[in-house]
């Protein structure tokens, strides 16, 4: 206790040293902890809408289609997998849809896209595409009338009631070329997925690729996203005729994105602590510096090596469990503020748009994540102390006495 009392003591005899470096340990956390807020809210967000616009949390389809997209790759046991669906608890809504690889061309430009053929009410309940639209009507009723992104419509010059033209394979091989009419033009935050997906009615693009009743893609959001996985597991067990993959699976890019965050994390506070490491060592030297004469009166009178190396520890600690709980309460508060308010990046949008980010981003970190951060700043306050500690310990009491 006597030790506590010492060096908590110690660490304010200087008190314009000791809250420098306490300020700097502030200021270092605050920064690493509100970067790390930042960009996993920006990661988040973007994982969020690839599965909301998207990808959902699982998909089903015959073992071969992803492969090459052939039309002919239904799933055979669809209808079941519907039924089972409509009383599972744990789905929240889901789509059947029918996809094929096309080609699609306007009068003045021509590029490759994915074509869905989707049930209206079932996609709008499951990616909300109805209230995505900025233009048009979300499908009339005709016949072959699609649905397609703004990015894609820019870049086709599309408008409302304009005809584009999409040239791809049926279930036999043959190729169909057909002009559909344009009903709506939707806008997402992520420019890519705009450009590359149009939407058109299922029984419209079934009789065009001959697949009749068959599908090619179930997407099923759940209620909770917690159970991707084990409902994944589950469903594979239940339907092993079909590919039953989640999110992670269908989009290796984002489950890195998502896995990796805590080794980035590790790696940036990692770098901040190391420059305050230096900072933190260079200071307890120059303390102990003054401190030679006391330390060999002390150590004159009795107190031992052992003693000695503890008290220069607990100096650093102390020093760091001030600074570091500052910062990263500063660093929540930040990040709480941001969250609800939101940063807006709006003039770099059209370049985050382009890598599905948003132009509003929303920080967030969790809990667990100030924890660890705290932790690493305690471990490196207690690696920062023992240079120091071993350098008092080499000071012989006598030569340190008479030191001026």
């Amino acid at each position: 206790m006597m030790i506590l009392k010492i060096a908590w003591r110690n660490i304010w005899r200087n008190r314009t040293r000791s809250l420098v470096l306490i300020l700097s340990i502030v200021l270092g956390m605050w920064a690493g902890a509100f970067i790390m807020a930042f960009y996993w809210g920006m990661s988040k967000q973007q994982v969020d809408d690839t599965i909301q616009q998207n990808l959902s949390h699982i998909q089903f389809h015959h073992p071969d289609f992803r492969e090459n997209f052939e039309a002919k790759y239904t799933i055979a046991d669809g209808d079941q997998v519907v039924a089972d669906l409509q009383q599972d608890k744990e789905v929240k809504a889901y789509s059947e849809r029918v996809v094929c690889m096309a080609m699609a061309a306007s009068a003045s430009k021509s590029t490759g896209v994915t074509l869905y053929g989707i049930v209206p009410e079932q996609e709008d309940a499951l990616t909300g595409l109805k209230e995505k639209l900025i233009a048009g009507d979300y499908f009339t009723g005709k016949k072959n009338e699609v649905v397609v992104g703004n990015k894609l419509a820019e870049k086709l010059h599309l408008d409302v009631r304009k005809k584009i033209v999409c040239t791809f394979q049926d279930e036999q091989g043959e190729i169909v070329s057909v002009a559909l009419r344009v009903s709506g033009i939707f806008k997402t935050r992520n420019s890519r997925l705009e450009e590359g997906m149009i939407y058109m009615q299922q029984t419209d693009l079934s009789a065009l690729l001959g697949t009749g009743n068959g599908i090619h893609e179930i997407a099923v959001l759940l209620a909770d996203d917690q159970q991707v996985d084990a409902v994944t597991d589950q469903w594979k067990q239940d339907f092993p005729a079909d590919d039953v993959e989640s999110w992670k699976e269908l989009s290796p890019e984002l489950r890195l994105i998502v896995e990796s965050f805590n080794q980035y994390m590790f790696i940036i506070i990692g770098i901040i602590l190391l420059a305050l490491l230096f900072g933190i060592i260079n200071t307890m030297l120059m303390a102990i510096l003054e401190r030679t004469k006391e330390l060999g009166v002390l150590m004159s009178v009795g107190l031992n090596k052992t003693k000695v190396f503890i008290m220069i520890l607990l100096e650093t600690v102390f020093i760091a469990l001030v600074g570091g709980p500052l910062g990263l309460l500063l660093a929540w508060c930040t990040v709480q503020l941001t969250h609800s308010s939101g940063i807006d990046l709006s003039m770099y949008s059209k370049g985050l748009e382009e890598f599905g980010y948003a132009s509003i981003v929303y920080p967030e970190l969790g809990m667990s994540s100030y924890f660890s951060i705290l932790i690493m700043v305690v471990a490196a306050a207690l690696i920062a102390s023992v240079f120091p500690a071993m350098r008092a310990l080499k000071l012989k009491p006598v030569e340190a006495i008479r030191k001026i």
